[in-house]
């Protein structure tokens, strides 16, 4: 796995209402090992409330890379991920239904849609 030397992504504020399904940009498409949904992903990533535009939370600010098995995460991230390559940057645009749930759910982000500019660093 690597580590990677790129910056922390800015994402502007959205225009107009949330997409009802998943939305996925690639910013960079990279030339490395492919994800697969099984797969255990290394990224650096950045997340930001689609609404507002304001971070929630983001591995650039803690200084390091986050390991993920796919499978314990967030739908949106489960179905954006897979047959993205390693060397990649992308955004994921993420409905509530494939983020933490609706509103009232139980999780501070319920009821958000979210938006997520992915780093792939490394697959196992």
């Amino acid at each position: 796995m690597t580590d990677s030397n790129k910056t922390k992504p800015e994402v502007d504020a959205p225009v107009g209402p949330a997409p009802d399904t998943l939305q996925i940009v690639d910013i960079e498409v990279g030339d490395g090992d492919e994800a697969q949904a099984s797969s255990t992903v290394n990224v650096h990533y950045l997340g930001v409330s689609y609404d507002s535009g304001e971070e929630f939370d983001s591995s650039w600010s803690r200084g390091e890379s986050i390991n993920f098995p796919l499978r314990n995460l967030i739908a949106g991230w489960q179905e954006g991920i897979p047959g993205m390559r390693v060397g990649g940057r992308r955004q994921l645009t993420v409905p509530p239904h494939l983020a933490y749930g609706p509103a009232g759910g139980g999780h501070p982000l319920s009821g958000q849609a979210l938006i997520f500019v992915i780093d792939l660093l490394g697959v196992q």
